[in-house]
Parts: C-alpha cells; structure tokens; sequence
C-alpha cells in the first residue's frame, strides 16, 4: 500500500478502546467533509484499516456498511474494486441552527481562543519549517475558496486551507487539533442559515497568510491568522444572534 499523507495519518490513527464502529463512520465522514479525502479515492483496504484503526474486522465491516447505507462509500469487487468515497456529507442546515440553538456565546468565544492558541504556534513553525513546494501548495488551496460557489465546497475549501498549514508545521499534535477545530465550526461558518459568509474576503485573508508564510514573516502571519479567527469568531456569534437565540446576558440568567 502507498505511504500515507501526514493528514492521512491522523484519519486512520488508531481509536481508542472505548470507540466503536460510529466512530470511525464519523472519522471518516469528518474527513471527506474537510477536504481531507475526496471523493472518487479509494479508501485502504479492509485489513489495513483494520490495523490502522485497532479494531477487529468485523467492527470495520460494520462502520463500512454503515457508510454504504448513507451513500458515502461504495464497495466493488474485483481485482481494480475496494471501497470508494461517492459523497461528501454536508451537515444540513437543521442540524446547524440545533448547534447555534445548543452552543453559548461563551463557548464559541472559547473555541475562537483555543483556535487561535493553536493557529498562532502553527504558523510561527510553518514560516520556521515549510518548504518552497509546500508554499506554492497553500496558494493553491487559497485560490480554491474563491473559485467554489457552494457552501459545502467553500467550507472544504476552507478548512483545507488549515489544516495545509497545521502540515507545513510539521506537529501532528498542532495538525490533530486543528483537524478537531475545523470539524466543529468549519460547516457552521458556511451553511447559510442567517448571514452570508463573505468568500472573497475570506479568501484574500488566506492569500495574505500564505505570503507572509512565504516571506518568512512570523509576526505578521500571527497577526494576519489572528484576525481571521477573531473575523470568524465574530461571524459565528452574529450568526446565532441573528437566527434570534439568547444574548450572552440571557445565557447567564
């Protein structure tokens, strides 16, 4: 089997014991929804992810047929079949108002310091350890937001962005937590129930981190990254105000 990518990597790490076959379908469905496998790649085979994932087989036959039923992955036989991604899910837009619904101010402020906690070290390692190649890669992902015109595409096209620059860092702890961020706001931010996310300023934001990365600029990529988690941050919490939730003072009643 090919090597995998860094990213790859964290995909198909190991579960804990306490984790069953729902958590690898929700791994992996996360993962296609990040842009972090694509649909039309063929997914490891059984025993490999079997090993990968330290379950038993029949555990990852489970979650595989459990991915089948949703339409994501499809499994041929022969000597060029396998399991193959067909869909990215896309959490509908019920889902995200219950997140706004069930989410504070409070909270969504603290996933905002915690992403910038973490956004502030990657970069700072990315203008430290990235090479030429892996630059030109991250303009590339930031010139995808701007060429999508769905949400479910911008919000992969966005997170991608992230997490390219969590593996220029060259940390999988940093890449791991950047993977669980963009997992749990990447959708929020894009799905369109209340405000419109501005694609084209978010996309001259990434433009102008991945050159301040190129320049070897580490102060002005942390303040450049930092203001996009605070323009993010600030978008969120407009958006759960807008779809009429409470107010932070009504959230301390």
């Amino acid at each position: 089997m090919a090597s995998t990518t860094a990213f790859q990597a964290q995909v198909y790490r190991s579960l804990p014991e306490t984790e069953r076959s729902e958590a690898i379908v929700n791994r992996i469905s996360k993962a296609i929804a990040l842009g972090l496998l694509k649909v039309g790649e063929r997914l490891p085979p059984e025993s490999a992810l079997s090993e990968m994932f330290g379950v038993a087989p029949s555990t990852l036959r489970e979650a595989l047929s459990d991915l089948r039923d949703q339409g994501i992955v499809t499994t041929r036989r022969g000597r060029s079949g396998g399991t193959f991604i067909v869909k990215q899910p896309f959490t509908s837009a019920d889902a995200i108002r219950k997140w706004f619904e069930e989410t504070s101010i409070a909270e969504i402020r603290d996933v905002g310091d915690e992403h910038a906690a973490i956004a502030a070290a990657t970069v700072r390692l990315a203008c430290e350890r990235a090479e030429s190649h892996e630059i030109s890669r991250l303009l590339e992902h930031a010139r995808t937001l701007v060429m999508s015109d769905k949400p479910e595409l911008r919000a992969r096209a966005d997170s991608r962005f992230h997490i390219e620059l969590a593996v220029l860092a060259q940390s999988p702890r940093l890449m791991n937590a950047e993977i669980r961020l963009q997992a749990e706001t990447v959708q929020a931010l894009w799905t369109p129930v209340s405000l419109t996310r501005d694609a084209e300023r978010v996309a001259t934001e990434h433009l102008a981190l991945a050159r301040a990365i190129a320049d070897d600029s580490p102060e002005e990529a942390q303040r450049l990254v930092l203001d996009h988690i605070r323009q993010d941050i600030h978008h969120l919490v407009d958006a759960k105000l807008s779809l009429g939730y409470p107010t932070m003072q009504q959230e301390r009643q």
